[in-house]
């Protein structure tokens, strides 16, 4: 992930935590859309694009992964661990909670 975003990669990071989690911590140029609201939200992505979505761990992501294939996205996928292991393998200073 970390390397689509240095390349500077044609791609939406969708952060579906609530918004207090996003208050806590975010990665740049993630765009939250909390997975509550992802039914009523989806029409403001994009389908052709690549689209990964992240959460704290990786399990709501997933979520809002298989919901958007089930709607029809096909490049949409998750980001591994979420913004734990982006904090701890990629930025420490993204505060973990």
């Amino acid at each position: 992930m970390k390397t689509k975003l240095d390349r500077g990669d044609d791609f939406e990071l969708i952060d579906v935590r609530e918004p207090h989690e996003y208050q806590i911590a975010r990665i740049p140029g993630a765009r939250l859309i909390p997975l509550g609201e992802l039914p009523k939200r989806m029409n403001e992505l994009d389908r052709g694009s690549e689209i990964v979505m992240h959460c704290k761990l990786g399990g709501r992501s997933q979520q809002a992964v298989d919901f958007l294939k089930q709607s029809g996205f096909r490049k949409v996928r998750n980001m591994t661990g979420g913004i734990t292991a982006w904090s701890d393998k990629v930025d420490s200073s993204v505060p973990k909670y």
